[in-house]
């Protein structure tokens, strides 16, 4: 029987990005969830956990601090998440949300692939 690929949930508004980070991911093995805002993004968690979480910060509707805000009061750190920004300083912002993890834009592809790995199967 084979292993379900572990769940990565995208979330961020840039169509074009969130295409190009599923097929590099799914290419990688992991099965990819996306939203475009934070709202959508908890009714995606609802359904269920995936493994990781790689979190835009700017986004129409709920942003990313309204999302970690959320997400943290109703499932606490069932899932590690990733700050996935162009902001100047995404430390910066990983650490106001309490994420575990950054990733600046533009980023490179194996830098993409070894966050993911490092955080899979790793409950914060």
């Amino acid at each position: 029987m084979a292993e379900e690929r572990k769940a990565v949930l995208v979330v961020d508004d840039d169509v074009e990005l969130v295409k190009m980070v599923e097929i590099l991911l799914e290419g990688a093995g992991y099965r990819v969830i996306t939203a475009a805002e934070g709202q959508e993004a908890l009714d995606k968690v609802a359904k269920g956990m995936p493994e990781v979480i790689l979190l835009d910060m700017k986004m129409p509707g709920m942003d990313g601090w309204e999302f970690a805000r959320e997400f943290h009061a109703r499932h606490d750190n069932l899932a590690p998440i990733i700050v996935f920004t162009a902001a100047e300083d995404a430390r910066k912002r990983a650490q106001e949300i309490g994420a575990e993890s950054y990733l600046g834009k533009p980023f490179d592809i194996s830098d993409l692939i070894s966050i993911v790995e490092r955080h899979v199967g790793r409950t914060p």
